[in-house]
């Protein structure tokens, strides 16, 4: 479903990502755990497609992704990869259920149908009291579960989580992590999750360690 070829990645004399491989299954939950400065951000980053490496390619569904000019592959990026991110990045001006609606609208998908998804997956995530909640009105918990169902709007093939629970307390955190197996249980979806929570890390269906750009062998 998703593949990885030699990507190398460096800024200046820095040579961040030194050669990865990696192939992710449908319905895979992959923790990607290192010391910082490993380059976990990094390669989920590329894997994202937000940045590009300096050498090797990112196939997913069979499709090389950064053949793409920069408006082929925002386009794709919407359409295909859902982000979690430690922070949830929520608009405050706007309520749970128009949060998660926003990146189908930058897909163009109509409002009705596009409600109605949002509704079911606010409802799925335990929110449907909170629909009409603006973030400041959430605890952290719920911010989060509203970004993750934010990440699931499109329908994508694969959700990247960037420390999704190291804003959480640890019971909010376990919370999280069971609810990412609930999903893939109840939607087949992957994910590729990196993480400093061991706990998380030792729920996933395999763990890859990087260490100084390289994966640990």
């Amino acid at each position: 479903m998703l593949k990885a070829e030699g990507l190398k990645k460096s800024y200046g004399a820095l040579q961040v990502l030194k050669g990865i491989d990696l192939q992710v299954d449908k319905g895979e939950i992959i923790a990607i755990v290192g010391a910082s400065g490993a380059g976990k951000s990094t390669l989920l980053h590329i894997l994202g497609t937000l940045d590009k490496p300096d050498s090797g390619r990112v196939l997913m569904n069979n499709e090389e992704v950064f053949i793409k000019n920069a408006s082929e592959l925002a386009r794709f990026r919407n359409r295909f990869i859902g982000f979690v991110f430690q922070f949830h990045n929520l608009l405050p001006e706007f309520s749970a259920l128009e949060n998660v609606m926003m990146p189908g609208f930058i897909a163009g998908t109509e409002e009705v149908v596009l409600r109605k998804r949002a509704m079911e997956l606010l409802t799925l995530l335990g929110l449907s009291d909170r629909v009409d909640h603006k973030p400041a009105e959430l605890s952290g918990g719920e911010q989060q579960r509203t970004a993750v169902a934010r990440a699931l709007i499109n329908n994508p093939s694969i959700i990247l989580a960037d420390e999704p629970s190291g804003n959480l307390d640890s019971k909010t955190a376990l919370e999280l992590h069971q609810l990412f197996f609930q999903l893939r249980k109840e939607l087949n979806q992957t994910f590729i999750i990196v993480t400093h929570n061991g706990a998380l890390a030792a729920m996933a269906d395999r763990i890859i360690e990087l260490a100084d750009g390289s994966v640990k062998r």
